[in-house]
């Protein structure tokens, strides 16, 4: 049996919600990746920077600045990003706290509790929420650096 070097597409996803669901349980997380090798990283060495006021990231591997990357995020309770585009794809996993994140145009986005997935396509208009009276944690992977494009 020979094990490909590239996961196929479904497998990062799973890979996240997997790494969400064991930070969820108070556990290390692991991530297997092709490109950087086994990497373990316990949730108390994640290095958190606010990105604005709002809202921290905290780098998990591969380099959110420039190309793809998993990264951990906070948001507080009760709070919405404007509408916006990124340049790259990205899949997310919520760990704590209730999120919706709304496409453009809809008005009743399902509710997502820890556990939940989202995907959002390159340049798609999104908002991005943390709906509970507490803050919300999230994991998301993306194919290229992060950046925010404010919707018109």
């Amino acid at each position: 049996m020979t094990i490909a070097k590239r996961p196929f597409p479904f497998v990062r996803p799973f890979l996240a919600g997997a790494c969400a669901l064991a930070i969820a349980a108070g556990l290390s997380t692991t991530v297997f990746s092709a490109e950087v090798g086994e990497t373990v990283t316990p949730a108390a060495q994640l290095k958190y920077e606010n990105i604005n006021p709002a809202i921290q990231m905290a780098t998990a591997h591969g380099d959110r600045a420039t190309g793809p990357h998993g990264t951990f995020g906070k948001f507080p309770a009760n709070f919405t990003t404007p509408f916006h585009t990124h340049s790259g794809a990205y899949h997310g996993v919520v760990v704590k706290g209730v999120m919706t994140n709304p496409f453009k145009g809809e008005t009743n986005p399902p509710k997502m509790e820890a556990g939940s997935y989202w995907h959002v396509p390159a340049g798609s208009v999104h908002a991005t929420a943390c709906v509970s009276d507490t803050a919300c944690e999230f994991y998301f992977y993306a194919d290229k650096g992060f950046d925010f494009h404010p919707a018109e």
